[in-house]
């Protein structure tokens, strides 16, 4: 049975590799790039749009998986976390995690037999293999949710000063929105979209205390979540739009230091363990290696005789 695994195996690798250079070099996708272009014929030969090709194909292996309703919700909401607002990119997440899955079992399987190394935990190591071509997409869409609300986060100081600023020289709300996404485009781009974001769903009709909550909870940074409280707190109540965002700048100053203040804390916490392990040995080896030389060489001899 060995060498009937180890032929599939390396088919399948085969088939692969020659799929992927054929979509690349071979294949014209002549409906995608008519949806693109808008033109029903093309007077000449295109050049194959890769991602295209790609993006199709994930969203019919997407369409295939099975998915639960309460976990495409949760994917759903970490993608506009991420930023990420296609409307192919719920599908391509699946496909893209059961093509993987099928792929590493296919490949751990191939290994186990191939190279006689079954055991009893063969099995399992086959299932850990397709569950890790399952998960990694969540890992992968994770850390680009982390990173993008970390800068979120990082950016929401000079959002704030900038519509203080705004506000005070008389622009309304809305107006000093759209004005502050416009002027971090550069510096803060996350930010700036998602402003972008919540100015066309207050002009597309929603009101602004919806659009602001939206903006919250597609951000899903806390800090986000306050500013918009605040926001909505002050436009019901009728107070002061400005002091608001003013006070509001002051505790996200005051806020800011104090995590910092406990970063700094930690500092001595955390070079316990580097200084144990990797910079005491090297001051253990210099200042008492010369003395255990030393004595090796010239006392160790005389105690033998």
């Amino acid at each position: 049975m060995t060498p009937l695994f180890a032929s599939i195996f390396l088919f399948v690798v085969i088939v692969f590799l020659l799929t992927i250079v054929g979509f690349k070099f071979w294949i014209q996708p002549k409906a995608a790039l008519e949806r693109v272009i808008g033109q029903v014929e093309l007077a000449q030969h295109s050049v194959p749009e890769l991602s295209l090709a790609f993006r199709d194909i994930m969203t019919k292996i997407g369409n295939i998986v099975p998915s639960n309703p309460k976990d495409v919700g949760i994917l759903q909401k970490r993608l506009l976390a991420a930023g990420v607002r296609n409307q192919y990119a719920l599908k391509v997440v699946y496909g893209i995690k059961g093509a993987l899955a099928l792929l590493f079992t296919i490949a751990s399987a191939g290994l186990v037999f191939g190279f006689q190394i079954q055991g009893e935990m063969s099995i399992f190591q086959i299932g850990a293999a397709g569950f890790l071509g399952w998960g990694g997409p969540n890992f992968v869409l994770g850390r680009m949710m982390s990173r993008r609300q970390k800068a979120i986060k990082k950016g929401l100081p000079n959002t704030l000063d900038m519509l203080v600023i705004c506000v005070e020289s008389g622009l309304g709300l809305d107006q000093a929105l759209m004005q502050v996404s416009k002027e971090l485009h550069i510096a803060h781009p996350e930010i700036s979209d998602e402003l972008a974001v919540m100015n066309l769903e207050m002009r597309a009709g929603k009101r602004r205390a919806e659009a602001l909550h939206n903006f919250g909870a597609r951000t899903d940074v806390d800090e986000c979540k306050k500013m918009v409280s605040v926001l909505i707190q002050a436009d019901r109540f009728g107070t002061s739009i400005s002091q608001t965002l003013r006070n509001f700048s002051d505790y996200m100053r005051v806020q800011t230091r104090m995590e910092i203040e406990e970063k700094a804390a930690k500092i001595g916490v955390k070079l316990v363990f580097p200084i144990f392990f990797f910079i005491l040995p090297s001051l253990f080896v210099v200042t008492v290696g010369p003395i255990l030389v030393t004595v090796v060489r010239d006392f160790l001899p005389g105690l033998h005789q």
